[in-house]
């Protein structure tokens, strides 16, 4: 503490010389003219970052709200105080200079001294100390309107807006002159972070607005600036589409991440805020590489059949250093602002290779084997927490046998992974991916824009929400082989012959060389023999010679999302889809387009990354993934085991009894029991008025037979089976419950109401139907009704249940 005081006192004597000593100086004429231009790798401009003109509005001309709104949230001190406030000075200080979350004590009357007499980046500690000086001269020599005035007519407010009138243009469409009290208090609320509490930024974002606007109106009630009637009335203000303003429409993704990227804070970070950027004049140097760029704006364009809500979206990155060489985040930016890359949809069967990797950890290795059996029950994997466990059942209910893990990948074998994500556990699933590089949530609203993995079975099949960008990450540790980098756009920020800042190329090793190995060796057979086929087309320099990849298909439930993620050594690159009605504010099934019958990993996702690899990796040289030599595959597992014989003994043939009771059972059923006593079953449809999957007859039933037989069981294929359906319903889904409750009754049909948390939908309207809207289902079917309960506390994502059991691939 006495080192505190002699601190404190030191800088009572500089207050005091500088007193005498700085003068106030001119206004800065310039401020907001000098431009921030952003450069391709290769030098060639991608756009520029400039402020929009400010227009000086008197502040006799403004709503008083404005200025009011202003003093409530940022100084309520303002009209008494002498430009500085001491008290609030120390307290930030103390709390400072002892460990606390860093504060500030800056005035209304100190932000108007830096934003009218300084330049951007002067922040050392000898600038603040001027800026106290000059703050307290300032408040001698002008009146407090005149200061109030000067604040509104320089603060910057976003969206490249300076002052009250621009940023009225920019977040309203209308002059300050019109701003109303709920206008007010939206603006002074995003004062001190502007760039990441605009609700244009996503959800997050706007929850922070929101929680701001409410401060600050509580505040201006609490002032008597406003009555509680008009308090209560208030509502959030409807804001339009923020138009980037420089580059063209493609580019303008890229300009935006430039600036969310440099505006992050904390340890290593740049902490260039946008006001920054739009007037500093930086020259800003990315790894965006202009060939494959331009060969993502190629290969990304969606034909005219897409549907109005589909985007897609890419990120390519170098996994040695986490440079992203090529983002696609849309078509035109103005028309769509949101970035798709950056943009969250279920991550689908990509989530796989994670659970994978959690079980090498263990110890597990390629060549286990488990029931691959369509339909199996699992134990704990459920509708509804408290419900009974259902089936879980393959993509394109297809049962494949005992498989080891490598083909499990490869076929994208959902029950094998329900098992494995069992034996493991779902928190070695999320362990894995958060080590990858899937954000790790945290607690901080205004940084925390990413789901957690959650801790249930289902989160193998990719149920929880990711974006692009992330997933890259992800399997850009996978491509370096265990070495997790930061993925980056921003190689180098210049400002004159100053470097300001530099991408971090450092590499973290996360995981052992036989774990990475084994996982590339398994998303090669991806798409060697699996869902990833088409990339078996990416050829090398010769145009010729297949060139090694590896990668992971994922479709999610209801095809809301499709993805191929994949890599060659040099390059990660993953394609992504998703439909999402801005309208409802829901995910959507992806709309069928291109010729495809159905959208999943493996169509246009798998067929648009191998032509774009082929772009943008002609020229490399053919590069090999790390040799792996599988080890001997595990014997399938039996009921029993046997000694293993002598070189002298005649090996002991292995029996086992078929199952008589199985006469009566659906096929899935029989199917599992067979395959648990090492059977191998064989399905054969015949006529009958059984119910279809009924199993009628099991060859062998009740005789003793050898491990690995396969047995034949007649199942009934339905054709004389005449049971009375209905029509699910159509447009159920966003209407309120009894209403849909009642449309289901009248249809005859039995409605199951099934509770969810929702950011997206309205509580008490329904989410989403299963079995869907249009299905032919039996008179007095059970059909689920998803209802929302509103947002989940501490906000959520607009995700369907996680252990759903949809179908996945």
């Amino acid at each position: 503490m006495g080192t505190f005081l002699t601190g404190t006192s030191l800088v009572a004597g500089v207050l005091v010389a500088g007193w005498f000593g700085w003068e106030v100086p001119e206004e800065n004429p310039d401020v907001g003219s000098q431009t921030t231009t952003v450069y391709y790798s290769d030098g060639t401009p991608i756009g520029k970052f400039a402020a929009q003109d400010r227009t000086i509005v008197p502040l006799s001309e403004l709503p008083p709200y404005i200025g009011q709104a202003v003093i409530s949230s940022e100084d309520s001190k303002f009209e008494s105080h002498l430009g500085i406030d001491p008290l609030g000075i120390v307290r930030a200080a103390v709390n400072n200079f002892t460990g606390g979350a860093r504060q500030g004590a800056s005035t209304l009357t100190q932000q108007y001294v830096e934003n009218t007499y300084y330049e951007a980046g002067q922040s050392t500690y000898a600038d603040k100390l001027r800026e106290l000086v000059l703050a307290l001269k300032v408040d001698r020599d002008k009146t407090k309107d005149q200061i109030l005035e000067g604040y509104l007519n320089t603060i910057y407010l976003g969206r490249g807006a300076y002052g009250v009138e621009a940023a009225s243009k920019a977040y309203f469409g209308h002059p300050a002159t019109e701003i109303t009290a709920s206008e007010a208090a939206f603006l002074a609320g995003i004062v001190p972070n502007p760039t990441y509490w605009d609700p244009r930024q996503g959800e997050v974002a706007q929850k922070q607005a929101e929680i701001r606007w409410t401060r600050t109106l509580n505040l201006m009630l609490e002032n008597g600036y406003i009555t509680k009637e008009e308090r209560t009335s208030a509502q959030f203000p409807k804001l339009q589409e923020y138009k980037q303003g420089s580059g063209d429409s493609r580019t303008a993704y890229l300009l935006e991440q430039v600036a969310r990227e440099l505006a992050q804070t904390g340890p290593g970070a740049a902490g260039i805020s946008e006001d920054q950027l739009t007037k500093a004049g930086y020259e800003i140097h990315t790894s965006i590489d202009r060939k494959m760029q331009a060969a993502a704006y190629k290969t990304m364009e969606l034909p005219e059949d897409a549907g109005k809500f589909t985007r897609a979206s890419l990120t390519s990155i170098d996994p040695q250093t986490g440079e992203i060489k090529a983002m696609y985040g849309g078509p035109n930016y103005s028309e769509y602002p949101t970035n798709a890359a950056t943009f969250r949809a279920q991550g689908a069967s990509t989530f796989k290779p994670f659970t994978l990797i959690g079980a090498l950890r263990e110890g597990i290795p390629l060549t286990e084997k488990y029931d691959s059996t369509d339909g199996m029950t699992i134990e704990g994997w459920k509708l509804d927490p408290d419900g009974p466990d259902v089936p879980l059942s393959n993509f394109d209910n297809k049962s494949y046998g005992w498989i080891d893990l490598a083909d499990a990948t490869a076929q994208s074998v959902n029950v094998v992974y329900g098992q494995l994500n069992k034996e493991i556990g779902p928190d070695k699933t999320a362990q894995a991916a958060y080590d990858l590089g899937i954000p790790r949530p945290d607690d901080n609203d205004e940084t925390n824009d990413c789901c957690v993995i959650r801790n249930n079975l289902a989160n193998v099949l990719g149920t929880d929400y990711v974006t692009n960008v992330d997933l890259a990450h992800a399997y850009s540790t996978i491509a370096a082989q265990g070495y997790r980098t930061t993925p980056h756009l921003v190689t180098k920020v210049t400002r004159g012959e100053t470097t300001v800042d530099e991408g971090d190329t450092t590499r973290q090793k996360v995981f052992e060389p036989d774990v990475m190995a084994a996982t590339t060796y398994a998303l090669e057979k991806v798409v060697e023999e699996g869902s990833g086929a088409e990339a078996q087309n990416l050829v090398g320099p010769d145009g010729v010679t297949q060139r090694p990849a590896a990668g992971k298909t994922g479709s999610s439930q209801a095809t809301e999302s499709a993805w191929f993620a994949g890599f060659v050594p040099q390059l990660t690159t993953v394609v992504g889809l998703y439909q999402y009605d801005t309208d409802k504010n829901a995910y959507e099934q992806v709309q069928p387009f291109g010729g495809y019958e159905w959208m999943t990993g493996g169509s246009w996702p798998a067929k648009a990354w191998t032509a774009y690899m082929n772009e943008a990796t002609a020229g490399m040289e053919i590069e090999q993934f790390p040799e792996y030599e599988p080890p001997a595959p595990e014997p399938s597992p039996s009921p029993s085991s046997s000694p293993s014989p002598s070189q002298s003994e005649e090996p002991e043939v292995e029996m086992v009894v078929v199952p008589d009771n199985l006469v009566g059972q659906q096929y899935p059923n029989a199917a599992s029991a067979l395959a648990g006593l090492n059977l191998v079953p064989a399905q054969v449809e015949v006529d009958s008025d059984q119910e279809s999957g009924t199993v009628l007859e099991v060859a062998q039933a009740g005789q003793e037979v050898e491990v690995g037989t396969t047995i034949q069981v007649q199942v009934s294929n339905g054709s004389a089976f005449e049971e009375e359906t209905t029509t699910v319903p159509w447009g159920l889904v966003n209407q309120d419950q009894g209403s849909a409750e009642g449309q289901l009754e009248a249809a005859e049909l039995t409605p199951v109401i099934q509770e969810q948390a929702s950011d997206t939908v309205p509580e008490g309207r329904v989410i989403s139907v299963d079995p869907g809207e249009g299905s032919e289902v039996p008179l007095g079917s059970e059909v689920t009704l998803v209802v929302s309960t509103g947002p989940e506390e501490g906000g959520g994502d607009p995700s369907g249940d996680p252990s759903d059991g949809g179908i996945f691939g």
